[in-house]
């Protein structure tokens, strides 16, 4: 694949699994514990496809997805969330929504199907 994902999430033991469950299956992974060290990275390396938590310590989910969006808006963006009562704007700069107990064959379906999506619009 060699697609370059982006991680951020606080909860270390949470990012490392899915760090080795991407690059398991091809994908360089990125990874970030926090919102403004994930918007570094995203700011400063190429990045195609964001898996980002929604509840961070030091800002949402959803004001980190806005931010990317301003600097690079066509990579698409997974929010995590552990809770599914996410304010309803989410919807709107997240091009989907996963909870984290979900099989992890869901993350992975999904980020397939935003960078296939990502990669018809740009032909």
């Amino acid at each position: 694949m060699g697609n370059t994902i982006l991680c951020v999430d606080d909860e270390q033991h949470g990012l490392m699994i899915r760090q080795m469950l991407l690059e398991r299956v091809g994908y360089s992974v990125l990874t970030a514990g926090t919102a403004r060290e994930g918007l570094a990275l995203f700011s400063r390396q190429p990045i195609d496809a964001v898996v980002l938590d929604y509840y961070l310590p030091d800002v949402d989910g959803g004001t980190v997805a806005t931010a990317m969006r301003l600097i690079k808006p066509d990579v698409p963006i997974i929010l995590f969330s552990v809770q599914w009562n996410l304010p309803e704007d989410t919807g709107t700069v997240a091009d989907a929504v996963l909870g984290k107990g979900q099989h992890p064959m869901s993350l992975l379906n999904t980020l397939e199907n935003v960078l296939r999506l990502r990669r018809s619009k740009s032909a």
